[in-house]
């Protein structure tokens, strides 16, 4: 059997090493756009703070590793076209530009995702950047250290651009956070981030809420950053408005794909198209809440699982992944966030008959000292008490305990079942009735 994998990180990687355990006789050929594999992309905010000290510490493996299995790598190398009758992909070597076809039996498109690049006037001067790869990692690190960058604008206030806009507050920058909607993190509820918002602001960071960028301004270098209520100057600017899959180069395949471009695949990462699997940030994701297909959630924690299953699949094991719920963690300056399944936002959108509770407790025993207050909001279902999503704010030891939520979620665990948990209890760790105890009995 010969296998191609399109894209050498999280997905792919782990495909191509799966397969190869399974079966060592496989032939194997990854073909990865950039010149690192298999490096956690999530650090990149932390090595460019300089809290992680080298680039290197990012990567799990090395290209040497993978060789050793018997796993051909071909880096720099950028698939352009699929033609999934002939089973035959075409290969761009992107130093020189020449381009040759290869064949395979199972093809796994595990080729990511790319930041989008709105079409604002200015958008191509110079000092406007994206954090997405190994090498915008770096490259970014590398001017942040140049004294001359003082004043440093991030659009978008999601994940990257808060983690960003504190990576610059440890770098000593000014720093300005634009974000289009009255929130940062939208894909939490508002309520919840009303304390971030505080902790951002208190921090020194200018936040800018329900402010669209409407054009860049500077003599070849960006210089300002203009937007629909002001004007603010620019030594760099970072913009993190989102990622769109890259898959353009299945456009002349009959690989169904969702608007904006994902694969969709099923809990088998199987496409439409036999033969072709997807993983990772350029496929659909199965939503264990919304019992969905097509949802699209970028994270690597997903990439990890859908690759691995991908190449048991591949090989003829009878898996499937049991899918997510958007289980994410943040770190916001000295706070922490976390939310698994729905928001109560998202509980409204899909039409669920909910109710919804938020309680404020503390981390450990309130005798114990240096003890933080934490919120968590939790929304179930009116009628069978099942939880549906849970978010969480607060200091030391909040965002973890979003995990035992999304245990609860997975394993169909009720509020007065959640309520009553027998959980660890000593007063350095929690109340004898845990935060999440508290939450669950406010919900049953």
């Amino acid at each position: 059997m010969k296998v191609i994998v399109i894209g050498g990180v999280a997905a792919g990687m782990s495909a191509a090493s799966k397969i190869k355990r399974e079966q060592f006789d496989a032939e194997v050929t990854v073909y990865e756009k950039g010149h690192v594999l298999s490096y956690g992309a999530c650090g990149m905010p932390y090595l460019i703070s300089d809290v992680i000290k080298k680039a290197e510490s990012l990567i799990a493996r090395d290209r040497t590793h993978f060789e050793k299995m018997g796993i051909v790598i071909k880096t720099g190398h950028e698939v352009i076209d699929v033609d999934d009758r002939a089973k035959v992909v075409t290969v761009r070597e992107i130093a020189t530009g020449h381009t040759f076809e290869d064949h395979y039996d199972k093809l796994l498109v595990a080729s990511g995702a790319s930041p989008i690049m709105p079409p604002i006037e200015g958008i191509r001067l110079s000092g406007i950047e994206t954090l997405s790869t190994y090498d915008d990692g770096v490259r970014i690190k590398k001017l942040v250290a140049d004294t001359r960058i003082q004043n440093v604008v991030i659009i978008g206030a999601g994940f990257i651009g808060v983690e960003m806009a504190e990576a610059m507050l440890e770098l000593k920058k000014s720093v300005t956070l634009i974000e289009f909607k009255s929130q940062i993190l939208p894909n939490f509820d508002k309520d919840v981030v009303a304390p971030l918002h505080e902790e951002i602001m208190r921090q020194g960071i200018h936040l800018k809420l329900s402010e669209r960028v409407t054009a860049f301004e500077g003599n070849g270098r960006v210089s300002q950053v203009i937007t629909d209520k002001n004007c603010y100057e620019a030594d760099l600017v970072i913009l993190c408005v989102g990622v769109r899959p890259n898959t353009q180069f299945l456009k002349n395949t009959d690989v169904a794909r969702l608007a904006n471009g994902a694969v969709r695949v099923n809990k088998r990462m199987e496409s439409t198209v036999t033969d072709i699997y997807a993983a990772g940030d350029c496929a659909t994701v199965y939503h264990r809440v919304l019992d969905s297909m097509d949802a699209y959630i970028p994270l690597g924690t997903n990439a990890n699982k859908q690759g691995r299953i991908a190449g048991e699949v591949m090989v003829g094991k009878h898996t499937k992944f049991d899918g997510a719920m958007g289980t994410s963690q943040v770190k916001v300056c000295n706070m922490e966030a976390a939310k698994t399944g729905l928001s109560e936002r998202e509980a409204i959108e899909h039409g669920f008959n909910y109710k919804a509770v938020t309680i404020t407790a503390l981390n450990h025993a309130g005798y114990y000292p240096d003890h933080t207050p934490l919120s968590i909001k939790v929304v179930y279902d009116a009628d069978t008490k099942a939880i549906l999503g849970a978010q969480i704010v607060g200091y030391e030891d909040a965002a973890v305990r979003i995990n035992v939520f999304a245990l609860a979620i997975h394993a169909n665990v009720k509020t007065y079942e959640l309520a009553m948990l027998d959980f660890g209890y000593s007063p350095p760790f929690s109340g004898v009735w845990d935060a999440i105890h508290i939450a669950a009995n406010q919900a049953k």
